[in-house]
């Protein structure tokens, strides 16, 4: 924009004074036009007053402390997220994992039902008006005491090292009731109205059990659309810049030099930082890896045939030319690896005309790599409706890839599939 410091100079000092701050305020829309204003005004117009309220008002544009969008969110999330994942390693290292039964077979982990606690009691200490679309329910727990009281022992013991992150989210849960009624808040149908948070404690529950690849996630949803992501990846290593290969789920642990933790805002970025035990590390901002041959593209798809159809995955990646072998990993740790560049694709493609994925299994995920650059659709190139339900029952499987590429990956996936048709 653009105005007359002569003009302003010919006008009582007040009415100056007046068309200065709307004119700030103007500016406040384009940040990078704020500096540049107090520099005009030490020069153009000799007020000490004026001068000194635009440098004040240029100053408070420009510093890094500028308040983000949802930046509460994300850092209560972030402090969830790394809370959660100290009972999660300290399960992952002990001898006994302590699984149950559910009643759809799946596995369950006393580490889902902590981290699920742990990470419920953190949002509604700060959100308590939120709804949370939640894996696991207590009713499991209420009915079998020694592992309640296994849970309880592991949920207490999961605390930060920095007393202020730590009262961030509320500190500690005060009794073991309060344990299961945090992990009953997680029964939300969701929906397209107001905001929802898609919590999956465990990610890629088998590879947890097994000793490979996991992740504890955690995503926003506003009016149905994902806008704060964070995945928490213990095993992944902490540099960016680590390939991924075969070895990645096979020699999975939570070493020196291990534990990520990604996160993102719509339309602020994505980052990735060392998990920690207290405050939170220094951030980095993250971007998938620029793929100018598409045939030198790594590609990454779950490690269970019955989460991804192996043989369509395959016929896809010779259709591109691509011919290192996939890599095969547990849980949203395939986001946050494609996001910060370590591998280039996702192909989670549909098994079953009536298996519907879970919004707790993407929710997070997406978020990350849409802002890392990346764009994250259906098989069939439709947009992911997180809107409808606790599950994606208007989509069938999943394709994420860089934006530049996307068109050509997603239509080598539905001329693949077409073909079984």
């Amino acid at each position: 924009m653009t105005f007359s410091f002569a003009a302003l100079g010919r006008r009582p000092f007040f009415l100056s004074l007046a068309i200065l701050a709307a004119s700030l305020l103007a500016a406040s829309l384009l940040p990078r036009g704020a500096p540049r204003l107090a520099q005009l005004t030490s020069h153009l117009y000799p007020s000490p007053a004026i001068h000194q309220l635009a440098s004040k008002f240029s100053s408070l544009r420009s510093s890094p402390l500028t308040t983000m969008a949802y930046e509460k969110e994300l850092e209560i999330a972030l402090l969830a997220v790394q809370r959660a994942t100290l009972l999660t390693k300290s399960v992952y290292n002990s001898h006994s994992k302590g699984t149950l039964s559910k009643s759809d077979s799946s596995p369950v982990t006393i580490g889902d039902f902590g981290a699920q606690a742990l990470i419920i009691s953190s949002i509604k200490h700060a959100f308590p008006s939120d709804e949370i679309v939640g894996e696991e329910d207590a009713d499991d727990l209420r009915n079998n005491a020694s592992e309640r009281d296994l849970v309880w022992g592991l949920v207490q013991a999961a605390k930060l090292e920095d007393t202020a992150a730590e009262e961030k989210i509320g500190g500690p849960i005060k009794s073991a009731d309060a344990m299961l009624e945090a992990i009953d808040s997680g029964r939300s149908a969701g929906g397209k109205k107001g905001r929802v948070w898609a919590l999956d404690p465990i990610d890629g529950t088998k590879g947890f059990l097994r000793g490979g690849q996991y992740a504890v996630c955690l995503g926003l949803l506003v009016d149905g659309v994902p806008t704060v992501g964070v995945i928490g990846t213990p095993n992944l290593p902490v540099d960016d810049k680590t390939p991924l290969d075969s070895s990645i789920s096979t020699n999975a642990d939570d070493s020196e030099g291990k534990g990520v933790l990604f996160g993102a805002v719509k339309g602020e970025g994505a980052t990735s930082r060392p998990l920690g035990k207290g405050a939170l590390q220094d951030s980095q901002p993250i971007q998938m890896a620029p793929l100018s041959d598409i045939s030198q593209a790594t590609f990454c798809e779950s490690v269970e045939a019955g989460h991804s159809s192996h043989g369509d995955n395959a016929a896809i990646a010779s259709k591109l030319g691509i011919t290192k072998p996939s890599v095969r990993m547990d849980s949203q740790a395939k986001y946050g690896s494609i996001a910060r560049g370590a591998g280039d694709l996702y192909l989670r493609l549909p098994v079953s005309k009536t298996y519907e994925e879970k919004i707790w299994d993407h929710a997070a995920g997406v978020v990350i790599v849409e802002e890392a650059g990346g764009q994250v659709t259906d098989a069939w190139g439709k947009p992911l409706d997180f809107g409808i339900g606790r599950t994606l029952k208007e989509n069938k499987g999943v394709v994420a890839a860089p934006r530049p590429v996307f068109s050509t990956v997603i239509e080598v996936v539905k001329e693949v599939l077409g073909a079984k048709q």
